[in-house]
Order: C-alpha cells, then structure tokens, then sequence
C-alpha cells in the first residue's frame, strides 16, 4: 500500500473472499426460514417476488456494500467516516448490531452441535418437544429470570466461542479464509447428501408439492412482497457491515460486481436446496403421521429442534439423517458467526490501532462472558427470541434504512457507483442507482410495519419490562452507544487516499 496508509490484511484471491462472503450469507436462515417463508407466501408463486427483491434490492444494495469496504479499504466505521465524517456513527450502529447477533447466534450454534451428538443416540426419546423445553433448555419464562445456569447448554456454548476465537485469532488469510473454505464445502456435501436420502423418503412428494404448488392469488397481497424482500434482505449479510468489512480485504483490482453477482445467486441456490430438502422431509413427517403438510410445517427453532427430531425417529437411517441436518446447521452457522464477529474486531482494530490477536480477545471475552449469562441459563430461550426480533428491525432494518437514505441524499451514490465501474467487468449505472433509492422506501414500509405491530401488541405477550429491557431499551442503546463510540478520537488516524495502489 502506499506509505501514508497502515498496511492492511487481504485475502489471497477472490476465491478466498467468495467462500467467505458466501459462507457469511448462507446461515441458519437459509435452513430453516426460508423453506417455510416460501411455503406460506405462496409456494412456487413466491419465487417471483423472491427473485424480483433478489435482482433489485439484494444484489444492487450488496454491490453498494462492496464499493464501500472496498473504496475505503476499512471496516464499517471507517469506511462511512470515509465517506462522510458524519456517517460514522451508521458503522458503530451496524458493529453493534453483530454484538447482539453474536451473542446469542453462538448459543444456537452450540444447540446444533449438541443435536449432532443427540441424533446418533436418540436422546430425545418419543417427545423431542418436551425434551427441548423441559430437559435439555430447562426453559423457564421471561418472569423467572435469574442466572440459573443450564450445564448442558452451558459446555457447548463454551466449546462453540473458544473455538471461534481461535479461528478469528488467526487472521483474515489463515483464519477466516482458510475456516470458510474448508467449512463451505463440507456443509454442501452434507446437505446434497441429506436432500439426495430426503427425497428417497415415502411422502416426499407430497412435501415437495406443498411447497412448490404456486398459488398465484398469493401475489396480489402486499405482505408476500414484503416477506420476499424481508428474506433477501436478511439472508444475504447485507447493511450490517460484514460485506463491507470483507469487501475492504480485497486487493485494489477486483472484479465486485462480478463477484456480487455470484456470492448473491449462490446464496440463493443454497436456500432452494434447502427448501427442497426440509419438505421432502416434512412430507415424510405428514405422511408417517396421518396429517396434513401444513399440520408439521414449521419455522426457526420448531423446526430444526422439534420437527427434525421427530423425523429422525420415524425415518429409515434417521441418525445419519441428523447428523447431516444438524452438522449442516453448525458449519452453516460457524462461517456466519465467523462474520459477524469480523465486523467487530476489524472495527476494534482499525479505531484504536490493535493487533489482531489482542483485538481478538478484548472483543470475544467480554462478548463470550455476557453470552453466557444471558444464554447459558433457564431464560435463554425467551431472551434469545426478544433480541432477535428487536435487532433485526432495529439493528438491521433500520440502519440499513437510513444509511441508504443518508448515501442518497447526500449525493454519494456517484462515487461509489464510480468505484463499482472502474474495477468492475459487469458495469452500473441508472438502473442500479434507481434500485438503490427504491430500497429505502421498501426498507421504510418494513420498519413502519415491524414497529405498529410490536406497539399495538406485546411481542409473543412478554411482560412490558422483559421487552423494555431485552427489546425497546436494547434498541435505544445500539443508538446511543453508536454515536458514543463515534466521538472518541482515532488513534493516529491513517490519510486517505481512494485511489491508493497497491506497491
């Protein structure tokens, strides 16, 4: 890099950042939410908003992601302060978004690693509900909060941070790099594997209709377009920093819109291999239960910890059938937990000028200790649900929002579309721009939406001082404490220059 400028990490090839960018985006989301987003907006008839909010919200708003890690050559803070001083409190607003994330994304992660484990012995008995709730998470409601600590979730959780931090201590090359390439593949042949045994199953026809039967009556209602674009939106880490940070490891001459182009299709791919696989096997459930697909169709934690159990049970080869399902959702969960975690530490790094192994641990400690107090108890699980509502439409949804409006309206959309254009082979122009300015008024109609919902009812009807704490007060903080960490001084703060080359 030229002498004015700290020299930064970069991963070694393109490959190396498209394994990691894609490791980033497909997540437990694309396993067990979109199959049932798909299934209940419309079947088959969904893939028509799906692709439309792909082609004009999550590739257009993935490439303006890339130009600005990529032109600042910096993390999220230092990229918007590089942009514009004044959007620097957006950067520490998406940083602090991955706290929460990472938080609570860990103790799911040590969930499934456990599940690998209980599928080879059938721990779960005849009632995988009841051993969930009552035997392995202990659960207890918001109102019995309290730090009663949950041994068998407690472990994995440990497990699941300590060696997550020895990946990130590594490096961006020889850690996170080297993890998404070995991890990336090995999660694409398990889930091949389980989809290839999924449609051998009696009944998975039935599943496979169920989801894919369009019905077109579906696409004249709003909210099936909103919950396309909700879906693109969340699954492929877009506006909460990780494609920015990841972007900014690139070397100066990069194809991004190229590579924006394939990270966001395979993406996507993955969730239509997922969605195939989860109902074929939910079909099977229907079919050995004497019900109907939508009586066993389920989303998030149901399906993965209740309804994939009682699969396993009933199923021919059911334990290799969990370890496949189960070890998909640690690998798919390790790389994007891998990412999260990056947002943080390279933002740690680039604001107080740390190494990267001290910065490694100063962020994960702290973030392991406090996830262990709130996860590792008997109110885990209701804690993990307010949090994750709440900083998805606050963390995610909201900054995204008004970063872009800032971008737009600031003017800045003509240097980054610049940038895009002076490294990349697929050009932008017009259309992009208008896509881009489109989005803010989408990601505007689902923060109105989200909010009159959480304030006309309670969300899941927790107590008022469980959400002001977990859900409305956490939000409020991400913000207040965005704009504190952005008014600490720099340390010797690197001159920057956008058209830097590499020596």
């Amino acid at each position: 890099m030229s002498n004015n400028t700290t020299q930064r990490e970069t991963f070694s090839s393109r490959r190396a950042f498209m394994f990691a960018a894609i490791g980033s985006a497909v997540g437990l989301g694309n396993i067990w939410r979109f199959p049932y987003v798909t299934y209940d907006n419309g079947g088959g008839a969904f893939i028509v908003p799906y692709l439309v909010a792909l082609l004009t919200a999550g590739i257009p708003l993935l490439f303006l992601d890339y130009a600005l890690g990529h032109r600042s050559r910096g993390s999220a803070p230092l990229a918007f302060r590089r942009i514009c001083k004044k959007f620097e409190p957006f950067g520490w607003w998406n940083v602090m978004t991955n706290v929460i994330i990472c938080i609570y994304y860990a103790v799911i992660l040590g969930w499934a690693a456990s599940y690998t484990y209980f599928a080879m012995v059938g721990a779960w008995g005849n009632d995988p509900a009841d051993f969930l709730i009552n035997q392995y998470l202990q659960a207890a409601g918001p109102d019995d909060l309290g730090l009663n600590f949950v041994g068998s979730v407690l472990g994995p959780l440990v497990g699941v941070w300590l060696f997550t931090l020895a990946i990130m201590a590594m490096g961006v090359q020889k850690g996170v790099a080297r993890a998404s390439t070995i991890f990336m593949p090995l999660l694409v042949i398990m889930f091949v594997l389980l989809v290839g045994i999924s449609l051998t199953l009696p009944g998975a026809a039935k599943g496979l209709d169920a989801l894919f039967t369009p019905n077109w009556s579906k696409l004249a209602e709003p909210g099936v377009w909103v919950a396309a674009y909700g879906q693109i939106f969340f699954s492929l880490s877009i506006c909460f920093g990780i494609m920015i940070t990841y972007s900014s490891y690139l070397k100066t001459k990069t194809d991004l819109t190229g590579t924006g182009m394939v990270v966001g299709f395979a993406n996507s791919s993955f969730e239509i291999l997922a969605g195939i696989g989860v109902f074929a096997a939910l079909g099977f459930m229907a079919v050995a239960a004497g019900q109907e697909v939508n009586e066993v169709a389920k989303s998030g934690v149901g399906l993965a910890f209740i309804a994939f159990p009682t699969i396993i049970n009933q199923a021919p080869m059911g334990s290799f059938i969990g370890v496949l399902f189960f070890g998909s959702l640690v690998f798919a969960g390790l790389t994007s937990l891998i990412s999260i975690l990056e947002v943080i530490i390279a933002a740690v790094q680039d604001k107080w000028k740390i190494a990267r192994v001290p910065a490694t641990f100063l962020v994960g400690l702290p973030l392991m200790v406090i996830s262990i107090l709130l996860f590792g108890t008997t109110t885990g699980l209701p804690v993990l649900d307010a949090m994750d509502k709440f900083v998805n439409t606050y963390g995610i949804v909201a900054a995204g929002m008004l970063y872009v409006f800032a971008l737009v309206v600031s003017k800045k959309l003509p240097v980054l579309r610049d940038h895009l254009n002076s490294v990349s082979s697929f050009k932008v122009g017009p259309i992009w721009t208008a896509c881009v300015v489109l989005t803010v008024a989408v990601l505007a109609f689902m923060l109105f939406q989200d909010t009159r919902n959480l304030l006309a009812k309670n969300y899941e009807d927790y107590p008022d001082w469980f959400l002001n704490i977990f859900g409305w007060g956490m939000s409020v903080g991400l913000v207040v404490v965005s704009i504190i960490l952005s008014l600490l001084p720099w340390k010797n703060e690197d001159k920057f220059d956008p058209n830097q080359k590499e020596d």
